[in-house]
């Protein structure tokens, strides 16, 4: 039969996933399972009503009854597979961690749920998972009890469980461990990075990496034994003996430490512990795993951390919906600019980069090639994204642009006379955002003829780490542009928080009395690294002088003088000391040389012989930014706590056990806040006094 252009086109196009003989034998609720003329059976994994498959103790329990058909139909192999598109199974369902608070319950659960995965990994025949997309947390678990892992090339595995204060709970501790390296076993669990299919197979952690029309063959292999696999490791021998360990484990202690603290996230050390005392003893580590499991569940951390999960959720909901924009350009190829130019570039949209001066978007483009270096998997991937992001030196792209945003100076006129220049040229349907980090909405669209179309899109430093995006309403902007505006965001993978415009808007409102209060301290006389460890005490990932130079002092120091300006807050005044260093240059980080000094990596020198923080130290720093939060929440500038809470911690990092800083305010309780604000007011003065939104949360001021 020749080859015609239409057939080779059908070789080409991607292949309908295999998923076995189409007659079911049986239909579960969440899996079907079937079985072939070569008596391979089948089961496929497709919770209703829900868009990823996830495992509750409904589907434990449906994998249950499975397994028992499989082990009565005298199959000669079991291939688990997902009817899902985005992949294989995304862990356990986060939905049943809510709210657990007796361990005991939680172990009860616990066991039951090993006993299931545990006859998976009994069965007389061979099992064989196949996996493309996310197959992450329990789903993981899963894969690791079959005999053999078969993945696409889309295929992703982890462990994500430590971002939840937890560790692997379906038996992933001593699975791992057993199967791969266990210093990159206990890597991966630590870390919660997923490793891809490539890098997967390299581990040893899956035993083929296949395009899906080879699945099937890949499947019949592995049944019949004659798929090659790379089992063991030499280091599993090593790492079997008890003083081996011990040496690895206290160095992973040392590296947890560095981003972990042992006394806010328990999780790391408990993991370490379990692999130190009974590595290579498969029931002892089963046993300790499910009583450690069961314990760091029902604890507060993991519980805030819970709750972090669904702030991420609820956010990620307010980011769906038409779009409409293909085509981004920016102005402004500084730090902001440039980062926000190749984010957008790496997640498929066309990008034009706009500057007065060439030599900014000369080094916008090198910061952009070096960050798809770290972040994109592919050579293939880094050269369409560099691709999509264009140099615009003449400012033509403005004129095809869907979504344009400004990133100039923090500097109101500055950026209105960008405005008048871009606004005429501008599509009718296009949107202009702004990312300004304080100026309010109602100055910037002085004189522009379309501010229904204008809204603020105020992304954070560092752009590619930072996920959050505030969208910055005025009464003025439409209801169509703000909702593109959220699905833009949820496009790029941020979260899209929803503010009104107000000087300072939200985070850089509640943040700005945290960064004087620590200004204070060094007038003071208090060592910036005893004010950085205070806040670091307390839970932040850094301290406030730190985080003054992340931002840039110049920055800091535009946002404080308008908030003094245009507030009734009572901000303290300005150090004379931090504008004469952002006059000499020494912006911060940036600049190499801030309140800190930094070395060729960015690190910044810090003193090792600083005094221990007082413990009033966090009390004054942390204090007034709820003070500010309270405030933000009785002035509307944000709808809820959950946003509040949301916004803080994936734009600042607010200390994640935490839970936020409202739901701080409530654990710790309005009344001990009020009394401590109050001490500290007639301490250091008006800058503590309580404001009247505390009566709403359960405080008399």
């Amino acid at each position: 039969m020749p080859v015609t252009k239409a057939s080779a086109w059908k070789t080409l196009a991607p292949r309908n996933m295999e998923l076995g003989p189409q007659d079911a034998l049986k239909v579960f609720t969440h899996s079907r399972l079937s079985k072939g003329s070569d008596d391979i059976a089948w089961l496929v994994l497709d919770r209703a009503n829900e868009s990823a498959n996830t495992l509750s103790e409904a589907v434990m329990a449906e994998l249950d009854t499975a397994l028992g058909d499989v082990e009565r139909m005298g199959a000669k192999g079991l291939v688990i597979r997902s009817a899902k598109k985005g992949g294989f199974i995304a862990g356990a369902d986060i939905r049943d961690f809510k709210g657990a608070t007796e361990a005991g319950e939680v172990e009860t659960r616990m066991k039951r749920s090993h006993e299931i995965v545990d006859r998976l990994a009994a069965l007389s025949i061979p099992t064989v998972v196949v996996i493309h997309g996310h197959c992450l947390g329990g789903g993981l678990e899963i894969a690791l009890a079959c005999k053999y892992r078969i993945a696409l090339g889309d295929a992703k595995l982890g462990f994500p469980e430590i971002r939840l204060g937890l560790h692997p709970g379906l038996g992933g501790t001593f699975r791992l461990t057993a199967l791969i390296d266990p210093v990159e076993a206990m890597t991966m669990m630590l870390t919660g990075r997923t490793a891809h299919a490539k890098k997967a197979k390299a581990l040893g952690l899956v035993d083929a990496v296949v395009e899906e029309r080879h699945v099937e063959n890949a499947v019949r292999a592995a049944v019949a034994g004659k798929m090659k696999t790379e089992r063991g490791n030499w280091k599993s021998g090593i790492f079997g003996l008890s003083p081996a360990r011990q040496f690895a484990a206290r160095q992973m202690r040392t590296e947890a430490e560095k981003h972990a603290p042992k006394k806010h996230y328990p999780a790391p050390y408990r993991l370490i512990d379990l692999w130190e005392e009974h590595g290579g003893d498969t029931k002892a580590m089963q046993s300790a795993e499910i009583t450690s499991f069961s314990e760091l569940l029902a604890s507060e951390t993991a519980q805030n951390l819970v709750r972090i999960f669904f702030l991420r959720e609820k956010l990620k909901g307010f980011a769906k919906g038409e779009i409409g924009v293909r085509h981004v350009h920016v102005i402004g190829s500084g730090t902001m600019g440039g980062y926000i130019a190749a984010w957008c570039a790496s997640h498929g949209l066309r990008v034009t980069l706009a500057d007065l001066d060439r030599n900014a978007i000369a080094k916008a483009i090198g910061r952009a090639a070096a960050l798809y270096d770290q972040k994109l998997h592919s050579g293939i991937e880094r050269r369409d994204a560099l691709d999509r992001l264009i140099p615009d030196f003449e400012g033509s792209g403005v004129a095809r642009a869907d979504l344009v945003i400004e990133a100039v100076a923090e500097n109101a006129a500055v950026k209105r006379k960008v405005f008048d220049a871009i606004a005429p040229k501008m599509k009718k349907d296009a949107i202009l955002a702004t990312n300004t980090s304080s100026i309010p909405l109602e100055v910037l669209r002085e004189g522009l003829a379309f501010p229904d179309r204008l809204i603020g899109l105020h992304f954070f430093n560092p752009v590619a780490r930072m996920e959050l995006v505030e969208v910055v309403a005025h009464d003025k902007a439409s209801q169509k542009t703000l909702d593109r505006a959220h699905a833009f965001c949820g496009s790029i993978e941020r979260l899209p928080a929803a503010v009104k415009s107000a000087p300072g808007f939200l985070v850089n409102r509640a943040l700005t009395p945290y960064l004087t209060e620590a200004f204070v301290m060094l007038d003071e006389g208090t060592p910036k690294e005893t004010i950085d460890r205070a806040a670091e005490d307390f839970g932040m990932p850094m301290g406030p002088i730190e985080l003054a130079d992340r931002v840039g002092l110049d920055i800091g120091l535009e946002v404080v003088r308008m908030l003094k300006d245009k507030l009734d807050d009572p901000i303290p005044e300005i150090p004379a000391w931090l504008a004469k260093k952002v006059e000499s240059g020494e912006t911060g980080r940036k600049a190499g040389n801030g309140l800190y000094a930094y070395d060729d990596k960015g690190k910044p020198k810090k003193a090792s012989d600083s005094p221990t923080p007082v413990p009033e130290m966090s009390d004054r720093l942390v204090l007034p930014m709820l003070n500010t939060c309270v405030r933000c929440l009785r002035e509307g500038i944000v709808e809820d706590e959950d946003t509040l809470d949301g916004a803080m911690i994936f734009a600042t990092g607010f200390a994640p056990f935490r839970g936020g800083p409202m739901h701080y305010a409530r654990s710790r309780g309005a009344a001990d806040i009020l009394g401590t604000l109050r001490r500290l007011e007639q301490q250091h003065g008006p800058r503590f006094t309580p404001d009247k939104g505390w009566e709403g949360l359960g405080g008399k001021t």
